[in-house]
């Protein structure tokens, strides 16, 4: 499956981008809680990317909403474990299911805490409790906020972003009140958009590096023509619109 939604981003989106202050932290053998917002439909599609090229070596666990989940029940294959959003029972659920998961060595959660679709630019976040309620159970665990951003820049499909934190133990949680635990995650959390959301504005390719690429280019008839077209003339056909914007400015032409 992680084969499978890499072709699927590189087809409809133009690339996946970490920037390079926030490349995965260096972490223990021990159970890791990855909790990041919610922005965009494609979440799910790039967290398994992300768990298969990052941490390869980790078995990677996720709580769904137990209607989505019927819908889409491949993900079940891929570590899903199903939970009823909004019940007491739904918090029941994803403790027992998280106290077992993170019972496992070398065990990895994805946690996707704010729990619903929301805007990167929405604060506060509003985590959802059960996220700070994990060093309970697992003391031992390492928590690391990751943050998801998606925007258009010069080409057809969109880019996807995404930026670690520093993480935090479970056991420095614990020593805080509950309420002030969910408080400094969520601060850590919205650190985080925020610096990458500015290297996002920058639209500056240099401050990332990309975990997949995708195709470049209108496609089609109309790059056919454009490929023809740079042959004739003894160019290298440069599908891209940021690359032929560059050779244009340097040829000083106006880029159409």
């Amino acid at each position: 499956m992680v084969a499978y939604f890499d072709r699927f981003l590189r087809r409809h989106l133009n690339a996946l981008r970490l920037p390079r202050w926030g490349l995965p932290p260096t972490l223990s053998d021990g159970p890791v809680v990855v909790y990041c917002n919610h922005p965009a439909w494609w979440d799910a599609a790039v967290i398994i990317l992300l768990a298969g090229r990052l941490f390869p070596q980790r078995a990677s666990y996720a709580p769904f909403d137990a209607r989505m989940l019927e819908r889409y029940g491949v993900f079940r294959r891929m570590g899903a474990f199903a939970v009823a959003l909004d019940t007491p029972r739904g918090a029941a659920q994803f403790l027992s299911a998280s106290r077992g998961v993170l019972a496992r060595p070398g065990s990895l959660m994805w946690i996707t805490a704010q729990g619903r679709f929301a805007d990167v630019r929405a604060r506060p976040l509003d985590l959802r409790a059960g996220v700070a309620r994990l060093a309970e159970i697992a003391p031992d665990a390492v928590f690391v906020p990751m943050a998801l951003e998606y925007a258009f820049w010069d080409e057809r499909g969109a880019e996807a972003f995404a930026a670690f934190g520093a993480p935090v133990s479970g056991r420095d949680l614990l020593a805080l009140p509950r309420a002030e635990r969910l408080a400094r995650l969520e601060a850590d959390l919205a650190a985080l958009l925020d610096r990458l959301g500015a290297d996002v504005v920058a639209r500056d390719p240099e401050r990332f590096q990309d975990l997949v690429s995708g195709a470049r280019g209108v496609g089609g008839i109309y790059d056919g023509w454009r490929r023809l077209a740079a042959a004739l003339r003894g160019r290298r056909f440069e599908p891209g619109h940021r690359a032929a914007a560059r050779r244009d400015a340097t040829s000083g032409k106006t880029a159409p």
